[in-house]
């Protein structure tokens, strides 16, 4: 009996090793096309003509809703060309008066059915295309946001040279706030350069963030919103892949967002992360592997396996609880558990990841002391993803949606000026 265990767990965790190994090989091996940046295209090439539908989705955003508008009416673009529409979501406070004083065109939704921001921007854009005014793309932000000002001109660029879904580069307007706000910045960062560009260069599919995004009407219209999970961002990429659309990106059109604070707001919001997740994987996985080896489509074999790396994540952490095991009970079950691969081989894994994250923020021009700081810290972010992932996924089918509470009042000068 014990021997059959032994066997089931020998033959389990070498699995679980292969997919660690080969999911690594596979990340590792775009993320090297995102080492050299290309020379950008000038976006003043291309004269101002598309016309955008900036939405904002607040709720409860008294606090920092007027800086995402002013910094949208501060952008380097025709002011005819653009408008700002602010979606007072079940709010309770003055987030809808803030808006308003500053310039914002205000629509107030309430709902306590359909919460939540992917029901919230579903319903504003059934009333911009009932409009008279008519737009060429939609940009969707959050309220705790601040966008430089050649957004827009970076996404008229990718809008005139066809791009129908384009991601602009999230970056953090608190990195030093405390050690979870350092780590959120590092992982955005390295995801930036080491996720999204890549996919760019090698004409794959970005991914959604959530924010800073950029739609064609015309695209919306024809496939729908239809994302109302808990992670709408996801579920949109992978509804667009399915719907032979990807997603660009514009490392130059930046947007700066409000990272959480303490451990436990980031653990919140992070569970609401991975149930979204897990939600968008029992819903889209088989459609987009089927599609990738019926079609021979490597954007939806690349977004399947994105879908898949929480579970990656999982495998991480189990054979690292079987590793502790084996070194604490050498005759333990798990005693073959090292010797998949060569022990050298993990070594050079482990070192790789060690001494990558740093070198990629510096040539993001991100380092410095206190980013050295949060790399010395960044592991244990990285573990509490762990338990996170598995919670997530034990709870995918609890939908209700959890607000993040945002007060870093910076404004997009503030920002410039540092």
């Amino acid at each position: 009996m014990l021997s059959q265990i032994n066997s089931v767990i020998f033959c389990t965790t070498q699995i679980m090793q292969v997919v660690i190994f080969v999911a690594g090989c596979y990340f590792f091996g775009i993320s090297i096309f995102g080492w050299r940046k290309r020379k950008e295209k000038n976006p003043g090439e291309w004269l101002p003509q598309k016309k955008f539908a900036l939405v904002v989705a607040a709720h409860n955003e008294e606090t920092v809703i007027a800086h995402i508008v002013d910094s949208l009416n501060r952008q380097n673009y025709p002011g005819n060309l653009f408008d700002v529409f602010v979606i007072a979501d079940n709010c309770t406070d003055r987030t809808a008066e803030i808006a308003e004083e500053h310039g914002a065109k205000v629509y107030k939704r309430f709902n306590n059915e359909a919460r939540g921001k992917g029901h919230a921007i579903e319903w504003m854009f059934a009333k911009i295309f009932n409009m008279k005014e008519k737009y060429d793309a939609i940009c969707v932000f959050d309220a705790d946001n601040l966008v430089t000002s050649n957004y827009l001109l970076e996404m008229n660029r990718q809008l005139c040279e066809g791009h129908k879904v384009v991601q602009g580069y999230i970056d953090s307007k608190n990195p030093f706030d405390s050690w979870i706000t350092c780590s959120y910045s590092i992982a955005f960062w390295l995801s930036n350069r080491l996720f999204q560009l890549p996919r760019y260069y090698m004409g794959l599919s970005c991914g959604l963030c959530g924010t800073g995004f950029c739609v064609d009407v015309e695209v919306l219209k024809e496939i729908g919103w239809g994302a109302t999970c808990l992670t709408e961002d996801l579920e949109f990429t992978m509804k667009l892949a399915l719907s032979n659309y990807k997603v660009a990106w514009a490392n130059n059109a930046v947007v700066y967002d409000e990272k959480p604070i303490t451990l436990k707001q980031s653990w919140n919001q992070r569970k609401r992360w991975m149930q979204g997740h897990a939600d968008c994987a029992s819903r889209f996985l088989g459609p987009l592997f089927r599609k990738a080896f019926k079609e021979g489509d490597l954007i939806a074999f690349d977004c399947a396996v994105y879908l898949f790396q929480p579970i990656r994540l999982v495998f991480i952490g189990l054979i690292t609880i079987m590793m502790w095991i084996q070194t604490i009970f050498p005759t333990s079950p798990f005693y073959n558990l090292r010797y998949v691969f060569p022990t050298e081989v993990w070594y050079i894994f482990v070192t790789l990841q060690f001494l990558y994250g740093p070198l990629v923020v510096l040539s993001e021009k991100k380092f410095n002391l206190k980013a050295l700081i949060g790399f010395l810290i960044y592991p244990f972010y990285c573990i509490t993803w762990i338990p996170i992932t598995i919670q997530g996924f034990l709870s995918k089918n609890n939908k209700d949606w959890s607000h993040t509470h945002h007060s870093r009042e910076i404004s997009i000068l503030d920002l410039e000026k540092a």
